[in-house]
């Protein structure tokens, strides 16, 4: 007689298995067409498939401690990411960089752990200040895995600038090790009144931590980090070049990088999560490693990987009953969301832009200070906090309301940051159509291809951009010649009624009278770029004076010039500016097109 298994390991491997097969199926149009976030939905799936509705499968029932559970897979999936995101920076990014990641580490960090735990002190009653920190701690870190969704894959390299996600996954990965000194600063100030703990004053509390939090787990990984990173660099060269490491183990490399790293560096008792995405900046310190790998995929199905399953997870471990209990209320809880969202990073990261180099442009620094995501990392604290907050009693209402708050400020910046991209879509078609000419079949079957940021295209030689407008016999600015054709071919005869088209490569210099200055009445062109062939598109000039313009693309980087000569450049069109980076985002250039500036104000920044 045949007899069932059904244990809660085949049950959890059927739904994980099932969703991520069904997922891949769809995922394109999910991303591409309807652009929604694969962690947005796994969190989704995680609820319906969890002990909350339909009951599939029950991660309480894995462990007796769930508590330790939690903190051991969080912990695991984290350390991947952040030593993934180490790698995935380009050449000495943190040398290059060091002042945008100061800025955002420090009085950005510090600003919204404050900011955070102010609102949670104000709407959550019970709570003193002192234990506001701690929970405002949790949430202060942005989520690597989180980070990776936005600024990782295809659908992020055709529609957010390279030197954005840069920054944007350099400090996720870097501030996750950095929230144990905000989250063990509230921790120790509490653990004074224990009478089992050996500090028992302020002033014993803060050296405590400045000995155990800031040299031993911050400083001591960073160096260990460092040593791990180059000592395994120069070994896998030495392998690589005699021919002594297989493809697999090659790609492999990474992975077991992680495990060891986080295995012996746990078992010190430093700082691993640190430690890892130090380990992965110092690997890569060359490039070397990222460039041989970058073409394999190997990382991104681990990402898509991770992002399933651990969302999977925390889906189906969301405490549903404890947001009206122990004095919350969903109204409270809404409210801090909202709040949370705006307040904690976007005002600060916008007013002190001007000391984050690697954000261009006020649109980048309102992008970037939005997508501080709150994730796994904030599951991940919450454990820890939960090991060292004192269980007798005297910090009841805390370890109460902890879990609960985080979880939900989880699920809504999961949700809000998962739902931006459709909404996004919405915004930039109505400012678009309000600037450009009716035309649509230039845009073909990629109309609906609408990003966060505008897209880019592929950048001409700089003395074919200097003006985007061109005079007619009478000095009055017109609209370009129609031009919907390959590179080098001649425009028609004479102009069409779709008139939103045209190529900036074929300009005739003696024919067009190039400015370097812009008329307010003349529009500013603004480039776009579309998944299609090598069609350009311009805007109408009357749409153009309401808002911003766009032009069109070529997938052809090859051969189109672009800075410093030859190499291969994108163009974003942000508000009135117009950034131009290099393929690698390594070198930018800025115009500032202030419609009250009839000048072009030009930046240009080389990286070494």
């Amino acid at each position: 007689m045949v007899s069932l298994d059904v244990t809660e390991t085949s049950k959890s491997l059927a739904v994980a298995g099932g969703y991520v097969s069904i997922f891949g199926i769809f995922s394109y149009f999910v991303k591409e067409k309807l652009f929604m976030s694969e962690a947005l939905i796994a969190l989704l799936v995680g609820i319906i498939t969890g002990p909350i509705a339909l009951s599939w499968f029950d991660p309480f029932s894995w462990s007796d401690d769930q508590y330790y559970l939690t903190h051991q897979i969080t912990r695991v999936v984290i350390a991947i990411q952040v030593l993934f995101t180490g790698i995935a920076l380009p050449k000495r990014y943190l040398k290059r960089e060091w002042l945008s990641l100061v800025t955002l580490l420090g009085p950005i960090m510090t600003t919204a752990w404050f900011v955070s735990s102010l609102l949670i002190w104000g709407l959550i009653p019970g709570l003193t200040f002192l234990e506001s920190l701690v929970i405002g701690a949790c949430v202060t870190p942005t989520d690597p895995v989180l980070s990776n969704a936005i600024c990782k894959g295809r659908y992020a390299e055709k529609n957010v600038p390279l030197h954005v996600r840069n920054i944007i996954v350099a400090e996720a990965g870097a501030n996750d090790g950095l929230g144990f000194p905000f989250l063990f600063l509230g921790l120790y100030l509490i653990l004074i009144h224990e009478p089992t703990h050996p500090r028992h004053s302020i002033g014993g509390a803060i050296g405590e931590w400045f000995y155990n939090i800031l040299f031993y787990q911050i400083i001591l990984s960073c160096l260990i980090g460092a040593a791990v990173g180059l000592i395994a660099r120069k070994l896998l060269k030495f392998a690589k070049q005699r021919q002594l490491i297989d493809h697999e183990s090659f790609l492999s490399f990474g992975v077991a990088l992680t495990f060891f790293t986080l295995g012996w560096v746990g078992m010190i008792g430093s700082d691993d999560i640190l430690c890892c995405f130090v380990v992965g900046n110092s690997f890569t310190w060359d490039d070397w490693f990222r460039l041989e790998t970058e073409d394999a995929g190997f990382q991104d199905v681990i990402d898509q990987l991770l992002n399933s399953a651990i969302f999977l997870y925390v889906g189906a471990i969301i405490p549903w009953s404890d947001f009206s209990k122990y004095s919350l209320s969903p109204w409270r809880l809404v409210v801090l969301g909202i709040l949370i969202m705006l307040l904690r990073r976007l005002p600060w990261v916008w007013a002190l832009s001007r000391w984050i180099p690697a954000l261009k442009t006020h649109r980048e620094s309102v992008f970037a200070g939005f997508f501080g995501p709150i994730g796994v990392g904030a599951v991940f604290y919450v454990q820890v906090a939960l090991d060292v907050i004192p269980e007798d009693g005297t910090r009841g209402h805390l370890r109460e309301v902890l879990l609960p708050v985080v979880y939900f400020l989880v699920l809504t910046s999961v949700v809000v940051h998962g739902v931006t991209i459709p909404i996004g879509k919405g915004g930039f078609r109505l400012a678009r159509t309000m600037t450009m000419s009716g035309s649509r079949n230039a845009t073909g079957a990629n109309e609906g291809m609408v990003s966060r940021l505008p897209p880019p295209v592929e950048l001409p030689s700089r003395s074919q951009t200097q003006s985007i407008s061109v005079s007619g016999h009478d000095g009055t600015p017109m609209p370009l010649p129609l031009q919907d054709h390959k590179l080098g071919s001649q425009p028609p005869p004479e102009f069409s009624a779709d008139r939103d088209r045209i190529r900036f490569g074929d300009l005739d210099p003696d024919s067009t009278t190039a400015a370097t200055t812009i008329d307010q009445k003349t529009p500013i062109g603004i480039l776009s770029r579309r998944n299609s062939s090598e069609n350009v598109r311009d805007t109408d000039t009357q749409e153009a004076k309401a808002s911003d313009d766009r032009l069109p693309e070529t997938d052809d980087t090859s051969s189109r010039p672009g800075l410093e000569g030859s190499r291969p450049s994108r163009i974003w069109v942000e508000g009135h500016d117009i950034v131009e980076e290099s393929e690698d985002g390594e070198t930018v250039r800025v115009i500032h097109g202030d419609k009250g500036d009839r000048h072009v104000h030009t930046h240009h920044r080389n990286k070494d």
